[in-house]
């Protein structure tokens, strides 16, 4: 028998998809209503209709395909270098002070990509999971697991929203604000009809009102939203550390992540352009380890020897832990970044000291 705690675990987990089907049947609904009741019933012109069928399930294809991988996309875990081994676990339960345990922590972490800390500087540790987090790496409740470089918990696709989705949700997002915005606009010359009595007296225009009023109520939410996470990927920042920067050795830093506008959007839609716009995985990176763009605000560091170029730094200087060697597509990224940044310091004929280019895996 069951116990009665997995019986309601799986009693929440089945109310965790209301959502979804409310968003499914929203969908089909709408499919039926443009498609049968005002395309092939209402729309008498058969060029227009034609058009408005091939434009609408090209959306329409886009749009489902790109949500039902943001559903489906299960999320990645940290590799298993960031999880503790077995005496490890034993060693940090046997130590009771809290310093105790964060010498234990360092002492682990110090082969280890990670250069964010808790806002009070200690090592970001899940003791649920039993993992040290990675750089952007949070635990979710409602999927009870870690989720590398984690967005936020989506209700409306029943799952985290993180590097292993985030291109899959800007895209569901892109081309649901397109299906909403082509319904409203092919639909309103008949929803005007529907109020100076153009329309014959059928059950047809009903629908087409009601889709008009849904699909622009949609649109308008959803622009908010596409326009929001379209900053948070030129910024390169997640919706956690929008509200909340991530903490470095220096300090909290909003900006610690970011390489630039381009490098940015790559960093999420990857390297080949023909992959942009379709809902296949193409980001960079391995969601554990994130090249970083940190500003030094030690005002005390001692000047570099002469001929040093003082705008780069090593890792060593910058962190305790070694670096370790970045993936191809990370280091194409951050050496771009490098290259340009030093165009940019040649044109101007200066150069900032207190920018900081750290290469991390």
């Amino acid at each position: 028998m069951a116990p009665s705690g997995s019986r309601s675990d799986d009693c929440w987990r089945v109310l965790y998809w209301i959502p979804v089907l409310f968003i499914s049947l929203i969908v089909a609904w709408s499919y039926y209503a443009y498609v049968v009741q005002l395309c092939i019933e209402s729309i008498e012109n058969m060029g227009e209709k034609v058009v408005y069928l091939l434009v609408y399930h090209v959306l329409f294809i886009m749009f489902v395909w790109s949500y039902w991988q943001t559903i489906f996309t299960k999320p990645m875990n940290p590799l298993k270098e960031f999880h503790l081994s077995h005496p490890d676990k034993e060693l940090l339960e046997r130590e009771d002070r809290r310093e105790s345990q964060q010498e234990v922590l360092r002492r682990i972490a110090k082969d280890l990509p990670i250069y964010t800390r808790t806002m009070s500087g200690a090592i970001r540790y899940c003791d649920r999971c039993l993992l040290l987090k990675p750089d952007r790496c949070h635990h979710c409740s409602a999927c009870e697991m870690c989720i590398l470089k984690m967005d936020h918990h989506c209700p409306w696709v029943n799952n985290c929203v993180g590097f292993a989705n985030y291109k899959f949700f800007m895209l569901f997002l892109a081309y649901s604000l397109l299906y909403c915005l082509f319904v409203t606009a092919t639909d309103l010359q008949y929803f005007i009809q529907f109020w100076t009595n153009g329309l014959p007296d059928t059950q047809a225009k009903f629908h087409i009102m009601f889709l008009f009023f849904a699909a622009s109520t949609f649109s308008v939410s959803l622009a908010f939203l596409f326009a929001y996470h379209c900053w948070l990927v030129c910024k390169n920042r997640s919706t956690l550390e929008a509200f909340r920067a991530p903490a470095f050795q220096h300090g909290p830093d909003k900006n610690g992540f970011s390489l630039g506008t381009n490098k940015n959007f790559r960093q999420v839609f990857g390297e080949e352009k023909k992959y942009w716009l379709l809902p296949v995985f193409s980001s960079l990176g391995d969601g554990c380890s994130f090249p970083t763009c940190l500003v030094n605000q030690d005002p005390e560091q001692p000047s570099l020897p002469p001929g040093r170029n003082p705008s780069i730094k090593s890792v060593g200087e910058s962190h305790q832990f070694p670096p370790k060697p970045l993936r191809e597509s990370q280091s194409r990224l951050l050496n771009n970044g490098q290259s340009e940044g030093s165009e940019d310091r040649d044109k101007r004929g200066t150069s900032n000291p207190a920018l900081t280019i750290e290469k991390e895996t």
